[in-house]
């Protein structure tokens, strides 16, 4: 993704959110790697370089945390689920894309989902449905966009931008 200045003040990031509630480490981690534990034999055989999570957990922080700051981002810009014409999430769970979805009050057509054709590719997933949206004519030049995200640890971000081609 590529982010430039734009031509205009009528498009382009309107606000965003972003939040870090370090205590769900322990439902959403990757125990191997960094300088605590790096990458050996033993870390290897341990599968400490893949993800663990606490998936009863980490489903209802993602769908409360979700909705909340993206509440927070439509209300401090007079703005209801209804003005957004595409809602692209994290594609890392179709039950969860679809409850935050559903407590926002999106139109069904405005939420972006392609987590069927490419599964979970974590950092990828907001880029490669922002072209989704683009190839499905989702996305037009001054479309009111709202993406939102749940990561390890916990983190939670949202950005409202309106779009600019």
């Amino acid at each position: 993704m590529i982010l430039e200045p734009a031509e205009d003040d009528s498009v382009g990031l309107i606000d965003f959110i972003h939040e870090i509630d370090g205590s769900g480490g322990c439902f959403l981690q990757m125990p191997g790697g960094g300088s605590l534990n790096p990458s050996t034999r033993e870390t290897v055989d341990k599968k400490m370089h893949y993800v663990h999570q606490d998936g009863q957990q980490v489903f209802k922080f993602a769908v409360r945390k979700q909705t909340e700051a993206c509440l927070k981002l439509l209300e401090r810009n007079g703005l209801k689920g209804s003005d957004i014409d595409a809602f692209i999430p994290h594609q890392a769970n179709l039950r969860i894309i679809n409850a935050t979805a559903d407590r926002l009050g999106l139109r069904p057509e405005s939420v972006i989902v392609n987590i069927e054709r490419f599964g979970n590719t974590t950092a990828g997933t907001i880029p490669l449905a922002m072209n989704t949206a683009v190839e499905e004519g989702k996305l037009k030049k001054g479309s009111l966009v709202l993406m939102a995200s749940v990561g390890a640890g916990f983190t939670v971000g949202a950005a409202l931008l309106r779009w600019a081609f």
